[in-house]
């Protein structure tokens, strides 16, 4: 069966969110670390998510690697092509969404793509053009304060605006509510008026439907995990997509729990609250880090001995946004970043190589750090620990056996995730393997 739908993802946490509606929606998905330099094994796959680390470079650098992303999906034969980024929009006045989407519908020959961020279920709603994550505006819900990408404008037409050249326009509510044909109407109509790019409104997931139904035959789409979520109904009313048992298997889980953790956001700073409640932790300081390599030994040593007691075990760099922003004054914004990052690489690498199996990772730029230092290739995804978050299976290089590897957008989960989220994997694959 052809490839339906391929993804290109702005960072590794978003595309595992991605990854995971498609599974739970009936798609067999695998998610690719970067583009592959070699042939991936795509039988029995209906969907691929090719995450990159995308969204904090530079615009040019985001555009090179998506269209080798997109050349790459186009080989593979993908009917439909998906540019995911975080469902609160993170970006800067300089890009990267829309300088990446302007590139992708060029080289498509498109001349509209969608932008549906929303993710309803997760509190990520749009209203007149107005993000919102829970009940507060975007920029009132502490993304106002990310160390990277400061989100200080809900107004999407407008923030967008800013970062391409083409016009900018918005699907209301008003529009959804006419039902599917109407939206589609709408998105033509704008379409002739050289609007390249739409903001939709989404409060709920009949709105996500509607959207689903009047895009599906678009070359290019864009958002976050709902709009993703709510297709491949699309595909299969549409006789793309065939009934799959249990698209999301995966095998036995075994090996030390590990929790890794970069996030500065107000849910992951919650959960790591919460974890040291219960288990032990240790608090990575990027100026220690800086100061050379006794910090990590420690570090390293502290996981080490109570891994061996039997863990779970915590290493966290999640900071309040006052210690985030003295150890940035101090080091630099990059800086700071770098040093954390390398770190989390340098530990999950030593301690995958001393039986950690069973490995959980918040924060899209910390993912990104530790599947590179892992050398992971390939995810096969499993079932769903909090909505957007799924478990995930990886053979890993020059090693036996599976990884079972979680990675957490920061703003993802409850606040027992971290506790709670091996219990799951436990459950999970033990009712698979007597499957």
């Amino acid at each position: 069966m052809a490839l339906l739908l391929g993804a290109i993802a702005d960072d590794f946490t978003g595309a595992t969110d991605l990854a995971n509606n498609l599974v739970r929606a009936g798609m067999r998905c695998v998610q690719v670390l970067g583009v592959p330099d070699s042939s991936v094994e795509l039988t029995d796959v209906d969907a691929v998510v090719v995450a990159l680390k995308s969204r904090s470079i530079p615009a040019d650098d985001a555009v090179a690697q998506s269209l080798a992303a997109l050349a790459w999906l186009q080989d593979q034969g993908a009917r439909q092509t998906f540019f995911k980024y975080c469902s609160t929009f993170d970006s800067t006045e300089a890009g990267n969404i829309g300088p990446v989407a302007d590139a992708l519908l060029k080289r498509l020959g498109s001349r509209q793509t969608v932008m549906v961020p929303a993710f309803p279920i997760n509190g990520r709603t749009v209203y007149q053009g107005l993000l919102f994550v829970g009940d507060r505006l975007l920029n009132e819900s502490g993304m106002e304060h990310h160390p990277l990408t400061p989100m200080t404008d809900a107004d999407l037409v407008r923030f967008l605006g800013h970062q391409t050249p083409h016009p900018v326009g918005l699907a209301s509510r008003t529009v959804l509510s006419r039902g599917a044909a109407a939206t589609r109407r709408h998105l033509d109509s704008l379409a002739e008026q050289n609007v390249r790019h739409v903001i939709c409104d989404t409060l709920d997931e009949n709105d996500l439907d509607v959207l689903a139904d009047a895009v599906v035959d678009y070359p290019l789409v864009t958002g976050g995990s709902g709009l993703g979520q709510a297709l491949p109904d699309k595909y299969r009313q549409r006789g793309w997509l065939q009934p799959v048992a249990e698209p999301g298997r995966l095998a036995k889980a075994s090996g030390c729990a590990l929790v890794l953790s970069g996030s500065c956001s107000r849910a992951t700073l919650a959960q790591v609250a919460h974890f040291l409640e219960h288990h032990p932790g240790f608090a990575l300081d990027p100026l220690s880090l800086a100061e050379g390599d006794k910090h990590l030994s420690q570090a390293l040593a502290f996981a080490r001995e109570h891994l061996a007691s039997g863990g779970p075990v915590l290493i966290y760099a999640s900071a309040d946004p006052e210690r985030v922003k003295a150890a940035q004054d101090t080091l630099g914004v990059a800086r700071a970043g770098e040093l954390v990052e390398h770190a989390m690489g340098q530990l999950a690498s030593c301690l995958v190589d001393e039986e950690v199996g069973r490995l959980v990772v918040a924060g899209g730029e910390t993912s990104g750090a530790v599947v590179s230092a892992l050398g992971v290739q390939q995810l096969r995804i499993g079932g769903q620990i909090d909505p957007g978050v799924p478990w995930t299976q990886s053979p890993m290089p020059g090693r036996e056996g599976l990884l079972s590897l979680a990675l957490k957008s920061g703003n993802f989960g409850g606040e027992d995730f971290f506790t709670r989220a091996f219990a799951v994997l436990d459950e999970m694959t033990a009712e698979e393997s007597c499957a």
